[in-house]
């Protein structure tokens, strides 16, 4: 269900938005999918965070093992 909203928005921000609105998309079509690409890319941001402080947490233990497993490789 769309709900009717309305804000009041910098005379620069608009360019942007009418910059980035694609051929049939309606202002507030691209406010819309700009909103959700933004939430998107912070959520998927949060994700990276968590997982790269998961590897760094164990980047010791890591590497100890890809060096393990190199030692094994033979020379062909």
């Amino acid at each position: 269900m769309k709900l009717k909203t309305s804000i009041t928005l910098d005379e620069d921000v608009i360019a942007a938005v009418e910059a980035a609105t694609h051929p049939g998309e309606s202002r507030s079509q691209a406010i819309e999918r700009l909103l959700l690409e933004s939430h998107a890319a912070r959520a998927r941001a949060e994700i990276d965070a968590c997982e790269r402080s998961i590897i760094d947490a164990n980047a010791d233990e890591l590497n100890q093992e890809a060096i393990d497993v190199l030692g094994y490789q033979v020379d062909t």
